[in-house]
This record gives C-alpha cells, sequence and structure tokens, in this order.
C-alpha cells in the first residue's frame, strides 16, 4: 500500500515555453520561430536549440499566458492558422503540463516561401 503524495509541483516557465514552441512548430502553416524583436524590419528564424527565444511565457499565480513569435507559410490564410495553433498550444501544454493557460497571444514576426 502507497501512501498518498502531499506537496506541490511548480513548473518553471521555460518548461511551459518549450512545450509550446514545439507544439506550434507542428502546427500547419508554420516555418518557424521567430525573435520578438524584429532587426532591421526583417524576422529572423531561430534554430531548434534556441526556440525558448520565440516564446514568452507569463504567469499570474494562476495560470499563464503564452506569446509566440513565428514565421508563417507564403499562402496560407493567417487567421486560420493563429486560431489552429493558439489550439493547438493551449492544448497540449494544458494535457501536458497540467497547466491553466489563459491565453495565447500570436504574433506573425514573417512570412516565408517554404522550400
Amino acid at each position: 500500500m502507497t501512501a498518498p503524495c502531499t506537496g506541490s509541483i511548480q513548473i518553471d516557465n521555460d518548461v511551459v515555453a518549450d512545450i509550446a514552441g514545439y507544439a506550434a512548430l507542428e502546427c500547419y502553416g508554420i516555418v518557424g520561430m521567430a525573435s520578438p524583436t524584429l532587426r532591421d524590419g526583417v524576422a529572423q528564424l531561430l534554430s531548434l536549440d534556441k526556440l525558448r527565444k520565440g516564446v514568452r511565457v507569463t504567469s499570474d499565480g494562476e495560470g499563464v499566458v503564452v506569446d509566440l513569435y513565428v514565421v508563417a507559410e507564403y499562402g496560407t490564410n493567417l487567421a486560420e492558422v493563429a486560431h489552429n495553433m493558439s489550439d493547438r498550444v493551449k492544448y497540449v501544454v494544458t494535457s501536458n503540463a497540467e497547466v491553466r493557460v489563459d491565453a495565447v497571444n500570436i504574433h506573425i514576426q514573417g512570412i516565408k516561401v517554404r522550400k
């Protein structure tokens, strides 16, 4: 017979950012993550090891707000891509980290033709 565990679990915002970033990259119409700041008015694609830089997670104690900075594929319906990505990220973060997601904000930093 096992005793019930007592205590609390804290999940760092960086872990939530990683989960959200990978979920966003799986979405149709997303070429990659981008830096939140535009250099010379051009979005820079981030490599997978710097994926977290394209995601900002803020917490209010109860839930989290996720800001995603992405580069979308040329020719896609941006509103639909953003809506689908928001739903996907919210679902994945909630199911994997059991963290309440209050909002997912999508910032499309650029558009690129997929090769």
